[in-house]
């Protein structure tokens, strides 16, 4: 799965920053079919920059979170010969936020009665 939109995570710690953003570190893992064992697909430290450092007060230490908007930039130091990779994170809901979320979903779009909400229909 990998650090993306969407893809689930784990905190591992919650740092405030020098400024409007908190550092985070996370991991991303995905399940092995083979060994039924997490591998883990990405681990760092990331700038919660916004709504996400505005909500990083809610975060502690193995919470899961959903990330939402994201963005990755690297810059390259000519005199050291070294890259740097920047991992910022805009937005992110808690784990169980998003899993309520598609929870009521699927209630709204199969409704009980057996009629069908024209909304929905993706034609």
């Amino acid at each position: 799965m990998g650090f993306r939109t969407g893809a689930f995570a784990t905190v591992w710690s919650v740092e405030p920053g020098k400024g409007n953003f908190t550092k985070v570190r996370l991991t991303v893992s995905r399940k092995n079919k083979e060994t039924g064992q997490y591998d883990q697909d990405f681990s760092g430290y990331c700038m919660f920059i916004g709504t996400a450092h505005a909500k990083s007060t809610q975060l502690r230490e193995k919470s899961r979170i959903k990330l939402g908007d994201i963005d990755v930039s690297n810059t390259y130091d000519k005199e050291a010969h070294k890259e740097y990779v920047n991992y910022k994170v805009f937005s992110f809901d808690m784990a169980e936020e998003s899993a309520a979320q598609q929870t009521s979903q699927q209630v709204d779009s199969n409704p009980s009665d057996g009629a069908v909400d024209e909304d929905k229909i993706p034609f």
